[in-house]
């Protein structure tokens, strides 16, 4: 059934669930029906006795009298003495009358119910022990099942009937239902196989606010995320291209001007030089693309942390980089703080900053660390020029082009290692420079 379509399944159940309702009703309805009519009959005879007790004519001299009331007859009966009466003159056996009368001698109770099959009928009586003109008698109640039957029959016939025209008129609202709900589901399965197919730009519309608009919107947040991965990707392979083909081109062009005995800087070093320094930066944004791509991969796994002292790899990190450059000033105001992440990240996420610190800093370079209850706080600042504005919301993007006309991906990665470890960074322009803020959730 699973293969069939949505819709018919929906029906399917919609329409099995009110069948079995209506044979679970078949089955109990007619035995809770007589249950509930046997007591009734109970409590009518009882209900009858107490009345003819009431009102009745209860002196008689010949031992037996037949009352008919509604469905119940009455008979008053001595416990003792034998009686006689002709046989047309009650409905009931004699050897059943004489075995009410032994069942009133031996009653502890003035009242008592019985049932009993008579006639291929059930018998419903009630034995009230009475006394007559001072003897001791038992006044006997009785009626048949034909009245229990009936009232049983009629209510159970309407039941069908009532059942009937509720199952024929469900299977129209059952029907509507089913196409209710399987149309915005439909919808959706036609979206989630256009954007399989890569045909994502036709937004996902669902004017619903439940399940199924929940789903809807999820769908549309991922065609958006797509639809932005997929324009990212085009961005970067674009820049790609463009950021490679400059040194490549340098290169090419050097390596053809020395073969042809031609040094455009003058003498074969010097233009060794300008090749080799092309090469170092080919093969730093190669390395760089790679680290990229391995920390996406890295984003679907679970990452390995360790424990270690991040004022201790600050510090390390400085006294390697800082001769890069050996004019400018550092300045380090650093707590001790023990965070949980990836070190080789971490060394890689302060490298990017310092390097891009390093290209942009006049005099002087600021690090600092503070630590409160629940962060710990890295400031990176120097005195270079101010971030644009119009760069500071994409400046984690990769392959943005900066203030030097150099497109990186530096910062992309320090924002890709900062997410990976739950930390949150941003850049800031103050104090007549430019700093970055990374904040790092404490160790737990």
């Amino acid at each position: 059934m699973r293969n069939k379509p949505l819709a018919f399944q929906i029906w399917i159940v919609f329409s099995g669930i009110l069948l079995a309702i209506s044979l679970l009703l078949v089955i109990l309805f007619p035995t809770t029906l007589r249950g509930f009519f046997t007591k009734e009959i109970y409590k009518t005879i009882e209900n009858e006795q107490l009345v003819l007790m009431e009102y009745g004519n209860l002196d008689n001299n010949l031992g037996i009298e037949k009352q008919n009331d509604r469905s119940v007859t009455h008979l008053y009966l001595p416990i003792q003495r034998s009686f006689y009466f002709y046989k047309n003159e009650i409905e009931l056996p004699v050897d059943f009358l004489r075995q009410t009368q032994e069942l009133a001698a031996n009653q502890k109770t003035s009242v008592y119910q019985y049932e009993k099959n008579l006639k291929n009928q059930t018998l419903f009586y009630v034995i009230r022990k009475i006394s007559v003109n001072g003897e001791p008698s038992y006044l006997l109640s009785y009626s048949w099942d034909s009245y229990r039957n009936d009232l049983v029959f009629t209510l159970y016939k309407r039941l069908m009937i009532v059942m009937g025209i509720v199952f024929l008129f469900s299977w129209i609202p059952s029907i509507w239902l089913a196409r209710y709900l399987s149309k915005p589901i439909v919808k959706l399965e036609k979206h989630v196989k256009s954007i399989a197919d890569q045909e994502w730009h036709e937004p996902v519309e669902v004017d619903r606010n439940d399940e199924i608009g929940k789903l809807g919107q999820t769908i549309e947040k991922m065609r958006q995320h797509l639809v932005r991965k997929d324009e990212a990707q085009q961005t970067l392979l674009q820049n790609i291209s463009h950021d490679l083909k400059t040194p490549v081109m340098v290169i090419r062009g050097y390596a053809r001007s020395v073969n042809d005995g031609i040094f455009p800087k003058g003498d074969l070093s010097s233009t060794m030089d300008v090749i080799e320094d092309e090469s170092e930066k080919l093969e730093k944004k190669i390395k760089d693309l790679l680290y990229l791509t391995k920390l996406d991969f890295l984003s679907t796994r679970k990452p390995r942390k360790s424990e270690f002292r991040i004022d201790t790899l600050i510090r390390e990190e400085v006294e390697r980089i800082k001769w890069a450059k050996p004019e400018l000033n550092w300045k380090l105001s650093l707590e001790e703080g023990v965070i949980d992440g990836d070190s080789e990240q971490w060394e890689k996420l302060l490298e990017n900053l310092f390097e891009n610190s390093l290209r942009y800093a006049d005099q002087v370079i600021s690090v600092s660390t503070k630590k409160d209850q629940s962060n710990l706080l890295l400031s990176i600042w120097n005195d270079g020029p101010p971030i644009d504005d119009d760069m500071m919301e994409q400046l984690f993007e990769p392959f943005q082009k900066g203030q030097k006309g150099e497109f990186g991906i530096g910062l992309s990665i320090v924002k890709r290692i900062a997410d990976l470890h739950g930390a949150k960074v941003w850049a800031v322009n103050e104090r007549n420079g430019a700093a970055f803020y990374i904040e790092i959730p404490n160790r737990k």
